[in-house]
């Protein structure tokens, strides 16, 4: 904590601010704005660009005042708002919008020095300055901030000269664009945008304020005031002292027009090194945080034997500034940094209107800000971005997607909590509420199932089952039972270990889906209360798939829980998996058809479900049904294609007769799918005395084929009625 609480709101929030707002646009560009959009335009150039920043500041308030905001300022808060993965992406785009500022401020000091002191090139000027104040960082911020309170103070001189002198030149003003001009009004906003980005450098020493949470809001917003009223005021003093093309020729305007012009050229050379200064201050600082959270490389971070200052960042700071030096002018830069800011700031804005409007409790700000005004300024921010240069704003895009989805495939950890899961607890929340307000249909019908395991390891075809049903736009919980007694196992923490366990498990398999945890004293028994508890309304659970069961009693209580279930309206479903062919080549899938009753319409949607997942999209469908007699065989065989054509579900006719009228069941299973990868029977539902004989049945019927799933359909709506005509 060694770098906590060294400057208060004056010295690391309002003065960093001022100094970088008020720099190279004021003494070098609000002229040629003015004179290029004419009076009115430029104050309504200037009052966007304010109120953008305006938006974003009171968004930057909101957020700050709700949390202690540490080393990394608007990067910090964003991420422990919107995650990591977002947060990083962003907080890149800052940094590197900071550390192109320096140059862009000291490109512009180079442009001022050399109107009066002309040097052969300008970039070595440049070059020089931001080694020293690469190695005035480097020592430290504590001598950098304070010397800034002289060149505020050269800066306040600098600006009474301005307004001191040319009372004796008066003209009616320009309102608007002049013939002069070329530039169209949203290329001046273009070029005046950088004036106001300044907002963020004070935010960004947050880790080196004594109070974050009072400095950011008040520091922030007062020095978005008093820069506003400046712009504005020498907008307009220019406009009526001033002729059009003396604006957009003379880049020294204010120093030809002031009462003192040594002034000006000391605000203008301070305030320009100041702000560079600003960012050669703030940028490190942001890259530090993002070293810290491990976005980038943690060597980055490191602070070379200092105790506050981040010196490695303060060294690739300075390679980068000395880099654009190099490569571009002023115009040049400043489209660049507006794209970087007008980022930011948008997901400044978007991350306080976000937590406003989502409602979580945690969010308690001291300073309150409506969420529409956050949202119209992100609005605003990326208006502005397409407005300027569609473009580079969609390369801006693609740029924050790229750094996010890489940073979603490193997999990052973090111990903080962020707003996504609010996000979605509001969606899930207003759709719910609608679900429970609108007439159900069966049309609407997807399923909702619950796989029930006793050990997700051991019991991997069932996890996969479940997974190829739950694509097809479904639901999947994946229920853990551990069965024993209640208050022995859940002061351990079995519940949720036992649910850490499998939702890992199956983020290692791909596997998306709920997972849950419960203990009970019997397997069975306890799947009735489960499934009565389980889900909200209009999303109970209305299908149960379980492994069958190897022993002749555990397969009678299997049996028992059908009659349990289907009462309930939940349909059962039983899988049995061949031991050495599994699920086969996902090839072929059989369903055997017994008449239209309500197994077999389950039966046939269950497969099309399946040929919807990856392994089973290339898989044939055959619909089986035995004939008693050869002659029946045609008209059953046209009703079926019929049927399928009805409900719309693509699947191979076949229907039969036995070889011989003696010929058993099973021995015609064996014939017709013995060679299937998954065949579907349905289940009657046995009556309490006959359990222990029907299992035995069933396992005598299933004991030819490849893997089985036994089906006992609990909807009482057909599931595969076609719409009326």
């Amino acid at each position: 904590m060694a770098e906590q609480g060294r400057f208060g709101t004056f010295t690391g929030v309002f003065t960093p601010n001022v100094l970088t707002i008020l720099g190279i646009i004021l003494f070098l560009r609000i002229g040629w704005v003015v004179g290029q959009a004419g009076l009115a335009g430029s104050l309504l150039i200037i009052l966007l660009a304010n109120a953008v920043s305006l938006l974003t500041g009171l968004s930057l308030s909101a957020i700050s005042t709700n949390m202690f905001v540490r080393t990394g300022g608007p990067y910090y808060m964003i991420s422990r708002t919107l995650g990591l993965e977002i947060g990083g992406a962003i907080g890149l785009s800052l940094y590197l919008s900071q550390a192109i500022s320096v140059a862009f401020y000291l490109i512009g000091f180079t442009e001022a020095f050399i109107s009066v002191f002309p040097l052969a090139d300008p970039r070595l000027l440049a070059s020089g300055l931001a080694l020293a104040f690469g190695i005035l960082a480097f020592v430290g911020a504590d001598f950098a901030l304070k010397i800034q309170l002289g060149i505020l103070a050269a800066l306040a001189l600098s600006l009474v000269s301005v307004f001191s002198g040319s009372w004796d030149a008066w003209h009616p003003p320009t309102l608007w664009a002049s013939a002069q001009g070329g530039a169209s009004f949203w290329a001046v906003f273009s070029i005046f945008f950088p004036a106001v980005t300044g907002i963020t450098v004070g935010a960004s020493m947050s880790g080196d304020l004594k109070d974050p949470m009072r400095s950011i809001p008040l520091g922030t917003l007062s020095a978005i005031g008093v820069t506003a009223l400046i712009y504005v005021a020498t907008a307009v003093w220019l406009a009526v002292h001033v002729p059009v093309d003396t604006l957009l020729t003379d880049s020294m305007v204010l120093y030809r027009i002031a009462r003192w012009p040594v002034l000006v050229l000391v605000g203008v050379w301070a305030s320009t090194l100041s702000s560079a200064l600003g960012s050669i201050l703030a940028a490190p600082r942001i890259l530090k945080a993002l070293a810290m959270d491990g976005v980038v490389p943690r060597l980055l971070g490191h602070q070379l034997g200092s105790a506050t200052e981040p010196r490695m960042a303060v060294v690739l700071t300075t390679l980068i500034a000395l880099a654009v030096i190099w490569m571009g002018n002023l115009d040049f830069v400043a489209p660049i940094i507006t794209m970087f800011f007008l980022n930011t700031y948008g997901m400044i804005n978007l991350t306080a209107g976000l937590e406003r409007l989502v409602g979580n409790p945690s969010f308690r700000p001291q300073f309150k800000v409506p969420w529409i005004l956050s949202l119209l300024g992100a609005a605003g921010c990326y208006t502005s971005m397409f407005l300027i240069d569609a473009r580079a704003t969609v390369a801006a895009v693609f740029l924050s997607y790229g750094v996010f989805f890489l940073l979603k495939r490193r997999s990052l950890r973090h111990d903080w909590g962020d707003i996504r899961s609010g996000i979605w607890l509001s969606i899930a929340r207003f759709a719910l509420m609608g679900l429970e307000t609108v007439p159900w249909h069966i049309k609407n019908w997807r399923p909702n199932l619950v796989v029930f395991l006793r050990s997700p390891q051991k019991q991997e075809s069932l996890l996969t089952l479940g997974t190829w049903m739950a694509r097809a736009r479904g639901f999947v919980t994946f229920y853990h039972v551990i069965e024993g007694d209640v208050e022995a196992l859940a002061g351990k923490g079995y519940r949720r270990t036992s649910r850490r366990f499998m939702q890992k498990y199956l983020t290692e398999k791909g596997i998306l889906a709920f997972t849950e945890s419960s203990i009970v004293d019997d397997l069975y028994g306890g799947a009735v209360s489960i499934l009565q508890a389980h889900g909200l309304a209009g999303l109970e659970p209305n299908m149960v798939l379980m492994g069958w069961a190897g022993r002749r009693s555990a397969q009678a209580e299997q049996l028992l829980l059908t009659r349990k279930l289907t009462a309930l309206n939940k349909s059962v479903l039983f899988l049995r998996t061949h031991e050495e062919r599994g699920f086969g080549a996902h090839g072929l899938i059989d369903v055997w058809w017994r008449g239209r009753d309500r197994n077999g319409e389950l039966m046939l949607l269950i497969a099309h479900i399946l040929r919807q997942s990856e392994p089973w999209q290339k898989a044939r469908i055959r619909l089986l049904q035995l004939a008693e007699r050869e002659e029946g065989v045609e008209g059953i065989r046209n009703h079926l294609e019929q049927l399928l054509h009805q409900v719309r579900v693509e699947a191979e006719v076949v229907v039969f007769t036995r070889a011989d009228p003696r010929q058993p069941f099973t021995s015609v299973l064996r014939q017709q799918s013995g060679q299937s990868d998954l065949t579907l029977l349905g289940m009657r539902v046995p009556e309490p005395e006959e359990v222990l004989g029907y299992a035995e049945e069933i396992d005598r019927t299933i004991l030819p084929l490849g893997s089985v799933l036994l089906v006992r359909n609990g909807e009482t709506e057909s599931i595969l009625e076609e719409e009326a005509l």
